[in-house]
């Protein structure tokens, strides 16, 4: 399902909403076997179809996936491979995954951003016990710049808040370091690196990025 809207530099973003077709989750589940690449391949083919037409308006294109499951930051091999794909074939700048009811794993392919597990900005989870480690009261806003032009992404922070009784509250320091300490743990083998900025922002780079950054001399120091 195609949205869309526009930004101060005029340029235009398509958003392209859809579920999950490979993971045995929500309407698919009436498939006899969700990861049959007899039956995934045409959705998929259909997926990037749709996407390319955005692309040649000169959009610049979001896709928003329903996927994966509740609580975990396991990315499987299906979602992996089919967000590469959107990314290798030009089909998409950004890839928003959600489902999951806390924040996973990000990656940076081709200078485009894969947001594998969003989690949730708002729930009506307090109180509910048995998943306490992946704390679910902590959550994030996404802040992704990207070339007007190209799509490249510029810049990718993200601003952690504290979901209480229905409300966003700024999240206090020890919280921003968790939250950072855990993304980084889980989108290392991914090639991203994830760390706390003095703004108080988790700030992604590519892990080789991320490297030079800290390196004496490197690109970005001084």
């Amino acid at each position: 399902m195609p949205g869309g809207g526009s930004m101060a530099s005029g340029a235009t973003v398509t958003l392209f909403l859809c579920g999950d077709v490979m993971t045995g989750r929500g309407v698919d589940q009436i498939l006899r076997s969700p990861v049959d690449p007899a039956i995934r391949e045409p959705v998929v083919q259909s997926a990037l179809d749709y996407v390319a037409l955005a692309e040649r308006a000169g959009d610049l294109v979001v896709v928003s996936i329903h996927w994966g499951g509740n609580w975990g930051y396991e990315v499987s091999r299906e979602e992996r491979a089919f967000a590469h794909r959107l990314i290798d074939r030009g089909a998409a700048d950004l890839v928003h995954g959600h489902s999951s009811h806390h924040p996973g794993p990000v990656e940076i392919r081709r200078e485009r951003a894969i947001l594998y597990r969003c989690g949730d900005l708002l729930n009506d989870y307090e109180g509910i016990s048995g998943y306490e480690g992946y704390r679910p009261e902590l959550a994030l806003l996404y802040f992704a710049t990207l070339d007007a032009v190209t799509g490249a992404l510029r810049a990718l922070r993200l601003a952690p808040v504290r979901i209480r009784r229905f409300r966003l509250e700024r999240a206090d320091g020890a919280d921003a370091e968790w939250l950072a300490a855990t993304l980084d743990r889980e989108s290392r083998g991914f090639g991203t690196r994830i760390e706390l900025g003095p703004d108080g922002r988790l700030h992604v780079h590519a892990a080789a990025e991320a490297c030079a950054r800290s390196t004496p001399g490197g690109a970005g120091a001084g």
